[in-house]
């Protein structure tokens, strides 16, 4: 993982350096410590304010350089709007802005985590931290020449200045862990493809095993036996072979079912003989942003030691239009018995998952299920980049995954699931056919998926819109997203795990 920047807590007494990050409200008032800090200086927020037309409006930042009245090279003013209106995820907007502000180089800053009408809570305090490091994030490692600026990165050593250190320090350890989680999976979604294929995402999803993570990778030969066809399908045109890695997390009750996560692993897909065109197929290196974020969530969950049992599972493959390649017309049977007729070679994300949630169902037995896939363009065309399609068997679980969407502002938006649609994806020749059409893309790729869970309370995100290539946001600059880590262990924490 790709962090610079270090973040810790300090008292409020401590004395600031070089760079000091001040909050204000949208009438431009400080609080005391902040007031504090400043000294004489205090009033030259209103001063300055005026003359840029700063409003302290949530977000926004007044930057001044060398400021009278106290010996520090910047002063940075952060506006937090009216304290009214804030919403817990702010506090991480406000950390990306913060960090946003920061330049390349070696940077000591001051951060006075407090508002107008006083010191932020612990918790606030931990998520300005989160979003610093989450803002902070950059995926250059290949790059042997830099622009101006950017020689070396940022390397900024952050101290957020608090009422209480050690709550702050506590309150801001497991979403540390959040934080790496989620720059885990975006290292994965990041790296080209001829670096990250299905054997080398298998040993780094097995590094897992150093959290206590229990690592198991089915080879060709071991999907073989389990009759995994839909899975090998997709893998058999290219020369580098697919993998299946289980990933077992046991920090709950002995014997607890546990939770399941799955996840698409296409580490590229050109479409296979049903191939894409050449524009912006460079993108499909993100195929597996579903497989990415399981990864980066049992990282989440094993590093923070949370008090539950899960399940990671994620299939891995390359859809390649070699002359060994499936064809259109090809019927494969699938683990669970089911044959499936090849329409098109690029609707192979959901032969991928066919396979692995019916292992899961049937070996593992879970509590439920959640699976997460760059599945179809057609939720993009659907929701854009601000929601991820959420399809669900399961009413509770599905309502639980939107109220923690909108807790994180990692969105989900429920789409329908139904016989109608079922009926689409019917085939004359085999038990189903992999896409139904044109029309209503997204929801027939659903249907097929749901003919594997059997039971078991499901929930599919359609991530293709967030996962990779999204706008960029107060905290992600990446092309890879991280999407989905943050909202599944907020799924956990909030109403699966043990509480202490």
């Amino acid at each position: 993982m790709t962090d610079a920047v270090k973040v810790g807590f300090v008292p409020f007494s401590a004395a600031p350096r070089a760079i000091l990050v001040v909050f204000c409200d949208d009438e431009l008032n400080i609080g005391a410590a902040t007031r504090n800090a400043l000294g004489t200086a205090a009033d030259l927020v209103k001063r300055a304010a005026a003359t840029s037309r700063f409003k302290g409006k949530g977000g926004t930042a007044l930057d001044l350089l060398e400021p009278e009245g106290i010996k520090i090279q910047r002063l940075i003013v952060i506006g937090a709007g009216k304290a009214s209106e804030l919403k817990p995820r702010d506090f991480l907007k406000f950390g990306g802005a913060l960090a946003g502000k920061l330049n390349g180089g070696s940077e000591a800053v001051t951060v006075i985590a407090e508002l107008p009408d006083g010191a932020m809570h612990p918790d606030q305090a931990a998520a300005v931290a989160a979003g610093i490091r989450l803002r902070a994030y950059r995926f250059d490692r290949y790059k042997t020449k830099k622009k101006d600026g950017e020689e070396g990165g940022l390397r900024a050593d952050v101290a957020l200045a608090v009422d209480d250190v050690p709550a702050a320090r506590k309150a801001f350890a497991p979403d540390s862990h959040v934080v790496d989680g989620v720059n885990l999976a975006r290292d994965l979604v990041n790296e080209p493809p001829n670096v990250l294929y299905p054997e080398e995402f298998a040993r780094r999803a097995a590094e897992l095993k150093k959290l206590g993570v229990e690592v198991e990778i089915l080879d060709v030969k071991a999907m073989t036996k389990l009759g995994m066809g839909a899975l090998l399908g997709v893998a058999q045109g290219s020369v580098r072979p697919g993998r299946t890695v289980i990933m077992r997390y046991n920090g709950g009750k002995r014997g607890e079912a546990p939770l399941a996560f799955v996840g698409k692993g296409v580490c590229f897909d050109t479409g296979g003989i049903s191939i894409k065109g050449a524009a912006n197929m460079e993108d499909m290196k993100g195929d597996m942003g579903g497989a990415a974020c399981v990864v980066g969530l049992m990282h989440a969950l094993a590093s923070r030691k949370a008090k539950v049992n899960a399940v990671g599972a994620i299939g891995l493959v390359e859809n390649m239009p070699d002359g060994n390649a499936q064809r259109p017309g090809d019927i494969v049977t699938s683990m669970s018995g089911q044959t499936i007729e090849i329409i098109n070679t690029d609707a192979e994300g959901r032969l991928v998952l066919a396979d692995v949630l019916w292992y899961v169902v049937k070996k593992l037995k879970p509590k439920f299920m959640v699976d997460l896939a760059t599945l179809t363009g057609a939720i993009v065309v659907s929701l854009g980049t601000e929601h991820a399609g959420m399809f669900s068997n399961n009413d509770e679980l599905a309502e639980r995954l939107e109220a923690c969407g909108l807790a994180t502002g990692e969105k989900v938006w429920r789409m329908p699931l139904g016989p109608e649609y079922d009926k689409l994806i019917d085939s004359q020749f085999a038990d189903m056919k992999n896409t139904g059409g044109r029309y209503g893309g997204s929801i027939t790729a659903a249907q097929f998926l749901q003919r594997f869970v059997d039971n078991t309370p499901w929930a599919h995100l359609d991530i293709a819109g967030t996962a990779m290539g999204a706008p960029k946001t107060e905290i992600n600059q990446s092309w890879g997203s991280g999407f989905g880590v943050r909202l599944l262990d907020r799924l956990v924490k909030d109403h699966y795990e043990a509480k202490k």
